[in-house]
């Protein structure tokens, strides 16, 4: 354990200033740090993400379930952000059972009380090998009947959380058949933007060759919520030249790495956020690092309040363009 944290306070002091920008966002953790360090106890890390001043979470590893995760997260003030849905797919599409999948992951949502459904398409081995260069051959690529699969099972998804009061919102991811800005396009253009709105992993998309102060304001009120997290560029180089077998080593070498201290522009991503007011969550995620998880997962949060400090009170113009 990392940090000794004594109590469970019922509540606690709101990081949030009255002057931050995005006073309509919430500010959530992703556990995936705290797992891949070796902290897999759920009461842990519920702790410490309360304690580091985080509103929410997303479903981690070890979590309990329904009503006590409603309690657990109720004793702290948190919420449950997002539950992660990976779906297995090939290059023919998503795998049989996808849909007996999702409406598990959709009931722990519900059960739990929680907001989002975060839907991705589960990392494969033939496209982990081609991440961070994808755009180049031999990339496997999804064939048509695959995309066609992939977009009716989305939306048989997103209407089965619908029906629950959830909305829906797709996580391109790297290492998966819906990495690149061109794979990002075609599923934008072919799903129903009332039915599937899209998470913008910033920092899977720099390393899937996207921009995403650019393609933040290009996609607008589509993009529903949000992953936030940095990317070290010597590693993104060495991942790109080759020197990994793919993003699941080049993470264990610190492709991810604290807010700040990497290549992401987060006043421009904040900036576009301000610009439409955004008013989702902002989920603050970083898959692996070299020293305490608490530690990382605190930088990460106290980058995220000084953006929202700096660009606060800026005047507000919409300039979201909806796809």
């Amino acid at each position: 354990m990392d940090t000794v944290t004594a109590s469970r306070p019922a509540q606690r002091a709101s990081l949030r200033h009255p002057a931050d920008a995005l006073a309509r966002a919430s500010i959530g953790a992703v556990p995936i740090l705290w797992r891949n360090l070796g902290v897999t106890d759920a009461t842990t890390v519920l702790d410490e993400i309360a304690r580091i001043g985080f509103e929410g979470t997303q479903f981690g590893t070890g979590f309990p379930e329904g009503t006590t995760l409603r309690d657990e997260l109720a004793e702290r003030d948190l919420r449950l952000a997002e539950v992660y849905l990976p779906i297995p797919a090939t290059v023919d599409g998503p795998s049989a059972d996808a849909m007996d999948i999702a409406r598990v992951h959709v009931a722990r949502l519900h059960d739990a009380g929680g907001d989002v459904l975060c839907a991705a398409i589960d990392g494969s081995s033939d496209r982990d090998a081609s991440a961070g260069r994808a755009d180049g051959a031999p990339t496997p690529v999804f064939t048509d009947a695959a995309w066609v699969a992939l977009v009716a099972l989305l939306h048989d998804i997103a209407d089965a959380a619908a029906a629950l009061g959830h909305p829906t919102a797709f996580h391109p991811h790297a290492g998966t058949f819906i990495e690149t800005p061109a794979e990002i396009d075609r599923l934008v253009t072919s799903t129903d933007p009332a039915r599937v709105g899209i998470c913008l992993d910033v920092g899977h998309h720099i390393v899937g060759g996207g921009e995403p102060v650019a393609d933040l304001r290009m996609l607008g009120a589509r993009v529903t919520h949000l992953h936030l997290k940095d990317v070290d560029p010597g590693v993104l180089g060495d991942l790109r030249a080759g020197r990994f077998s793919g993003v699941g080593e080049a993470v264990q070498n610190g492709l991810f790495t604290e807010l700040g201290a990497g290549m992401l522009d987060l006043d421009g991503v904040i900036g576009v956020l301000v610009e439409r007011d955004y008013d989702g969550w902002l989920m603050v995620e970083q898959d692996h690092g070299f020293g305490p998880p608490s530690e990382s997962a605190a930088i990460g949060r106290r980058m995220l309040g000084a953006a929202l400090r700096r660009l606060g009170g800026r005047s507000t113009t919409v300039q979201a363009v909806t796809r």
